[in-house]
Formats: C-alpha cells, structure tokens, sequence
C-alpha cells in the first residue's frame, strides 16, 4: 500500500527530473467524479493530491482507499467545510483533527497538507494546523471550476500555470473530469509532469 505521508519527486525524464506542477482537488472524495478522475490519473501515469473533507470520506470510505491505494497523496480540508476564520479555537481544533482521525483510521496514514475551505486562513486557522502537525498549503492557479468555469476555460487556466506553482481544482464537477486528460496533456508538452503539494 502507497505511503500517502510523504510525497515523493516526480520520476526521472531524460535522466532528468522534471519541472513539476502540483495539481489538487479540494471537497472529495465525490462518488461520481471521484473514480473518473483517478481513472484518467492512473492511464496517465500521474499523482495528485486530494485534500478530502472528512465527512466525505466518512461517507464514501471505499473512494478514500482507491485513492490511497492508488498512490494519490490525501490532505486536510476541515471535516465539514466550514469557514474556519469564523469559528473559536476548540471547534476549528476539531474540524481539523477529526478529518486527520478519519483518514488515518481509514488508510494508516494520517495528512501532512492543509488546505483551508475557501482559502480563508489567519493566524489561528495556521496554528491550529501546525498544532496538528500539518502544513498550509494554498495556491498559486485557482482554476475557477467551482464557479462554474467551462472544460476549455479550465484548461487555460491550468495549463498556463507556471513550474512550481500550484493548481487548484475541485472533485465533484464534471467540467474538471472533461479537462483534466486536456490539462496533463498540456504540460506534457511543455516538459512539465504534475508533482506533490509539499514539495519534494
């Protein structure tokens, strides 16, 4: 069973390591687009990161291991997604750590990544992550699929993102799973393969 904990470097090309991307998906796992999107990840050869909401993967415990077991790398993205900023210290504690309690208990393996719902962070909300061991991570390309951004507009957004950066996408909307075969094909062209959230 793949090690979720700790991302690895995207593999050798040309005796070299590639440039790399991190793309995400925030909200999953999600029944419908869940399994296509790992489907066109594992024909492709490629990882991403997941930043799953715990209640989600309590709801769908069978997506959260075909993942895992596919050697996607699993984040944090609160339990029920609410606006963290808003809430007092023990109950953004908590969001925070039962998503951790879940997908460890579920794979063995606890999240190293944050994400925050909306991106909306502060001094506590980063506290409360590092308190639980946990590394912010943010993004540099937001793709806008959740706002109902069309494949072809996703893909433009996704592919112009630069080496380095971070792309954020979401699991749970169709036009992603359109783009996507699009999108890894893109920076195949120019060299680039997707890599880690964290870093290698």
């Amino acid at each position: 069973m793949a090690d979720t904990s700790s991302p690895a470097a995207a593999a050798p090309h040309g005796g070299r390591r590639r440039p790399t991307i991190a793309l995400t998906f925030d909200d999953g796992p999600h029944p419908e687009s869940t399994p296509r999107l790992l489907a066109v990840l594992r024909s492709a050869g490629h990882r991403a990161t997941f930043f799953v909401c715990g209640q989600q993967a309590e709801r769908y415990p069978e997506l959260l291991l075909a993942l895992h077991r596919a050697g996607m790398w699993i984040g944090n993205h609160s339990y029920s997604h609410p606006h963290l900023t808003e809430l007092p210290p023990a109950a953004l504690a908590e969001e925070i750590a039962r998503t951790q309690r879940i997908v460890r208990e579920l794979t063995g393996t606890a999240p190293t990544l944050f994400r925050p719902p909306y991106l909306e962070t502060g001094p506590a909300v980063r506290a409360a992550a590092a308190n639980a061991g946990l590394t912010e991570v943010l993004c540099t390309t937001d793709t806008r699929d959740w706002a109902g951004a069309t494949p072809q507009a996703i893909t433009d957004a996704a592919a112009a993102a630069d080496p380095g950066g971070i792309v954020l996408m979401h699991d749970g909307y169709s036009a992603t799973v359109s783009a996507l075969p699009a999108v890894l094909r893109a920076w195949s062209a120019r060299g680039v393969a997707p890599g880690p959230a964290g870093g290698p």
